[in-house]
């Protein structure tokens, strides 16, 4: 290779390398401003609810123009449900690290998995309620279908494991012999049900918090249900 041939692959290289680095930032900028948006869009669904939020309340919380917020999300319901997506993600991990754990049986992994439920629900109560809310209306219909196949994803995924733990205790003649799946709805519409309830209720009478103390009475009624008596 001749020394000029050299300098014309290396001048290339350098472009394309510059090239490169700049969609790099474009990226990890577009990523900071959708960031951005999305803590807005929360303060301003805390604040306001779902129904009385606009696209101007959320683009002036986030200190941007209307048009900007557009070009990240087409409407209010996929901002609603992007935020629903970080609390299915911290699920599935959650679940699945129950589900990882070798040397435990499948008593003991139900007790673990009714811990974790509470810790998701910790993680951020304003979202988790916001995705039960989200699961049961109209707004998944406005959903692009890319979001809404990440949904879909996530949940069967979460579902999934939870049925497996569940499956594990009916092979081993511990729980009841009832399907996996209709075992894990049936766990996942106790939680919800309970953590939707005692929302409602605390809009009515603004008595103490006893969310953990009722999951742990309902989880605690759940596992006693499903154990099949071998006495």
């Amino acid at each position: 290779m001749s020394d000029e041939e050299y300098g014309e692959k290396l001048n290339r290289i350098q472009k394309a390398t510059c090239i490169m680095g700049i969609q790099e930032r474009k990226e990890r900028e577009k990523e900071r401003r959708r960031q951005q948006i999305m803590v807005a869009a929360k303060r301003v669904f805390s604040d306001k609810g779902f129904s009385k939020a606009t696209m101007e309340d959320i683009a002036q919380e986030a200190e941007l123009s209307p048009g900007t917020l557009y070009l990240y999300f087409k409407n209010k319901e996929e901002l609603y449900a992007s935020l629903s997506l970080r609390i299915l993600q911290y699920l599935l991990i959650r679940v699945e690290h129950v589900n990882d754990e070798k040397d435990a049986g499948p008593e003991e992994k139900l007790k673990a998995l009714m811990d974790a439920m509470y810790d998701v629900y910790e993680f951020d109560p304003l979202i988790i309620i916001n995705m039960f809310h989200l699961q049961s209306s109209e707004t998944l219909k406005n959903l692009s279908p890319q979001l809404m196949t990440e949904i879909k994803d996530l949940s069967r995924k979460s579902l999934g494991s939870i049925a497996e733990i569940f499956q594990d205790g009916v092979d081993q003649g511990l729980f009841v012999d009832h399907h996996p799946t209709a075992l894990a709805d049936t766990f996942w519409s106790l939680f919800s049900g309970v953590v939707l309830w005692l929302t409602s209720k605390r809009l009515i009478n603004e008595e103490k918090d006893y969310l953990k103390q009722t999951l742990e009475l309902a989880f605690e009624v759940f596992g006693r249900g499903i154990k099949k008596n071998l006495d």
